[in-house]
């Protein structure tokens, strides 16, 4: 009668409790009980100095797609920071944002990460860390909506181009010149004339999100389009 008096309030608890696991894995997906993450995490999928494009919604970014013809019009350099994942960007101003925070602000939430193809040599302690103390010394710089080849005004690829150059001594891509783009559409026209007006600086340095992500250099690790 004893062991019979126990059991059944032992069944019932063990009953309960899987009912409750039951709707916990399926209400809270990042329930830790689960096992899985949400779909959108890329925590341990990253590495430090990695770097992300998404395609943002503004006119300007929308003018920037149409004259490199890629549906990429942003990006940012992955560094982790006191054990956490961050994406250094050139908005407005240059700051750092936490990764699955910038992943938020991106059309539909798509993005894609691009690695260094020999990161595992290249990318040692020492020149990561060179890269983030120049990417560091940037923080807080405006955002150039003029592309201009200099660092007074920082624009988002011209931030991870330097990066890179200043820091590991590599150059992600080419640098075109203005004229080289697609300059034809009434859309980038727009653009162009607020900035400018008539004088158009053609034969300014720039760098696109479109030339680093199709870098020779890089590889994608991660590409959720």
């Amino acid at each position: 009668m004893k062991k019979t008096k126990y059991l059944f309030p032992i069944i019932t608890f063990l009953i309960s409790f899987g009912c409750a696991l039951f709707v916990a894995m399926k209400v809270f997906p990042n329930n830790p009980f689960s096992g899985t993450k949400s779909e959108n995490s890329v925590l341990g999928k990253v590495h430090d100095g990695d770097i992300i494009f998404q395609t943002s919604e503004s006119k300007q970014c929308e003018a920037v797609r149409i004259a490199t013809n890629s549906k990429f019009s942003h990006c940012g350099i992955i560094f982790f920071v006191n054990g956490g994942e961050f994406v250094l960007e050139a908005v407005q101003p240059v700051k750092i944002t936490p990764l699955e925070e910038w992943i938020s602000h991106g059309r539909d939430h798509k993005y894609v990460v691009k690695r260094l193809k020999n990161a595992d040599t290249i990318l040692n302690d020492e020149t990561l860390s060179k890269m983030k103390s120049y990417g560091k010394s940037l923080l807080g710089k405006e955002y150039d909506g003029y592309f201009e080849w200099t660092d007074n005004r920082i624009y988002c690829s011209e931030l991870v181009w330097k990066i890179y150059k200043n820091g590991a001594d590599i150059e992600l891509s080419k640098l075109r010149q203005l004229k080289d783009f697609n300059l034809e559409d009434v859309r980038v026209q727009k653009i162009l004339k607020e900035r400018y007006g008539n004088d158009i600086p053609l034969d300014e340095k720039v760098v696109a999100p479109a030339d680093l992500v199709n870098s020779s250099l890089l590889k994608t690790v991660i590409y959720t389009y």
